[in-house]
């Protein structure tokens, strides 16, 4: 099957965000480009050479997050309500440190505790406004 790999946009904080992601999966970035980068026969669309044009971070499983600085030709960028990342944890712990992690400086909308469905589960927004889900199913709850 295809991999789902889901592509964030930011409005010039992109290196900032994606180092705070960083420090939270305790990986390194696969690939770093900033608009300097493109080749000088290449048009750029942004005006700062320094912006990210392009960023990925594996975060586990096959999955990476990539994202990049929307330039400023594409219009006003307004941050949508219609998804979340949703993360699968492996165990208790981990599902633990990535919502304490993740949501720091964020808004939790839906405390990391036991789900009447039987998962450990919870909800928040980060502080770049991504929403994110973490989800540990175990049997034993």
């Amino acid at each position: 099957m295809a991999a789902v790999n889901p592509y964030l946009n930011f409005s010039g904080n992109t290196e900032e965000a994606f180092n705070f992601y960083r420090s939270v999966f305790g990986t390194e970035f696969q690939h770093i480009m900033r608009f300097k980068d493109i080749p000088e026969e290449v048009p750029s669309p942004e005006n700062n050479p320094d912006k990210i044009m392009h960023i990925a971070l594996p975060i586990g499983n096959g999955t990476t997050i990539l994202g990049s600085d929307r330039p400023d030709i594409f219009g006003t960028m307004h941050q949508g309500d219609n998804f979340h990342i949703s993360i699968s944890a492996e165990t208790e712990e981990e599902a633990t440190k990535l919502f304490n992690g993740l949501s720091q400086g964020g808004s939790v909308t839906m405390p990391l505790e036991k789900a009447f469905w039987g998962s450990l589960f919870g909800m928040f927004i980060d502080k770049y406004g991504v929403q994110w889900m973490i989800n540990y199913e175990n049997s034993s709850f």
